[in-house]
């Protein structure tokens, strides 16, 4: 036979639980005495506890103690649990504790032990038939340490993300601040973070996810899906002090530098936060001191434009991965020369395929003429037509550097003509 706490509860005439010859509750009625000694245990033998200030133990904790005391002995006498209304006190508590950082685990540990304590008290007068009485008072105890348990993990859960909320409503207020130049210490008082000496500024471009292009699958909520993974993982890494604008195509990163800075971007972060998101990430960094972060981001995106522009891989990247390439989108006469070199091949577009794929495959012409399905005589004579058209030899190394310089500066110049 099985008892239920809330079956029991059914009929208001059910007589007040009784142990040993006394009502269940008499044990936990003296609630300074019972929370004192609870308190005391939880202070000197859960080692969490220990780091809890004194005075919140002395207070918060025992206040709270007593009112759950309470709640027990009513519902012994009433066999009944408490409801909603009345674990308004515990949802608060959790919140107030989730704010202030107490761990959610030393909360629900603290209850688990005290209505452990409870039982005991409550169990301890039980005489040989009172077997029924104790199992009753056991599902009465199980069924409010669920509703303890539901109602804290809640609010805390609840308050959790609201402070994440707020912290990251403040981190792109800051963010947005000192990327247009406006950074003060005022500002940093206001959202309660500091302002770095200097940062990285990072452009970041964050590729679609296989869901985002799956029919049977919204794109929209698999692009939220795979940015709140991305920005999950920024908090882990960077321990909440990265400041991000971003979107589900990429933004901008701010990651302070300094003594204090554990942690900087590096290809090893970049490959975590790609890991975390499930898409290959593409992110170029320029460090800078806090006054120069406008000038600063502007160049990190010019370059991640590079990088897009060269067809180069995932991964990160610095202006000294990316220094000819930068130096060819300066405007000048030189540059323009460049581009125009490949124009006879406008007629060819076999000859730009077999170049690009020529010097991509490190000028191995077997592969090259696997990866267009020709034969590598095919190959040869392409080759021999380029030279011909352009005097672009690409049978030696200054033919090779000027093929890839010039084809990096007809992308470059086309891809800002289309911007245009």
């Amino acid at each position: 036979m099985t008892y239920s706490a809330l079956d029991l509860s059914t009929d208001s005439s059910d007589p007040v639980l009784e142990i040993g010859g006394q009502p269940a509750s008499v044990p936990l009625q003296n609630t300074d005495s019972v929370a004192s000694h609870m308190v005391g245990y939880f202070e000197n033998v859960m080692a969490p506890c220990r780091t809890l200030p004194g005075e919140q133990l002395r207070g918060d904790v025992t206040k709270l103690t007593r009112s759950c005391l309470n709640l027990a002995a009513e519902m012994f006498d009433r066999r009944t649990v408490p409801d909603e209304r009345q674990l308004g006190p515990v949802r608060a508590a959790a919140a107030r504790w989730a704010r202030e950082g107490v761990p959610l685990s030393t909360i629900l540990r603290a209850y688990h032990e005290g209505l452990r304590m409870a039982f005991g008290l409550v169990t301890a007068p039980a005489e040989a038939d009172d077997v029924e009485e104790v199992l009753v008072a056991a599902d009465l105890l199980l069924e409010l340490l669920e509703a303890i348990t539901a109602a804290v993990s809640d609010a805390y859960v609840d308050e959790q993300h609201l402070v994440a909320k707020e912290h990251q409503t403040a981190a792109q207020t800051l963010a947005s601040a000192l990327l247009s130049g406006r950074g003060s210490s005022a500002l940093a008082r206001q959202t309660g973070i500091p302002i770095a000496e200097s940062y990285q500024v990072v452009a970041l471009s964050i590729p679609e996810h296989p869901d985002e292009r799956d029919p049977r699958v919204d794109g929209n909520v698999a692009a939220r899906r795979k940015l709140r993974r991305l920005q999950s993982e920024l908090a882990t890494v960077f321990a909440s002090r990265a400041l991000a604008l971003l979107s589900a195509k990429g933004g901008t990163l701010l990651i302070p530098l300094g003594e204090e800075a554990e942690t900087t971007l590096t290809a090893a972060t970049l490959e975590l936060l790609a890991d975390a998101a499930e898409v290959p990430l593409t992110a170029t960094v320029v460090p800078t001191d806090t006054d120069q972060i406008p000038e600063s981001a502007d160049q990190a995106h010019e370059l991640l434009n590079l990088v897009r522009v060269g067809v180069r891989p995932p991964g990160l990247y610095q202006m000294s991965d990316l220094a000819v390439e930068y130096q060819l989108t300066r405007s000048g006469p030189a540059t323009r020369r460049i581009a125009t070199i490949l124009d006879p091949l406008d007629a060819h577009p076999e000859l730009f395929d077999t170049m690009r794929a020529y010097l991509g495959n490190d000028m191995n012409r077997q592969l090259t003429a696997r990866q267009l399905y020709v034969h590598p005589n095919t190959v040869d004579y392409r080759l021999r037509r380029i030279a011909q058209l352009t005097s672009i030899d690409l049978a030696t190394s200054a033919g090779i550097s000027q093929a890839a310089i010039a084809l990096l500066a007809r992308d470059l110049d086309r891809s800002v003509a289309r911007r245009l």
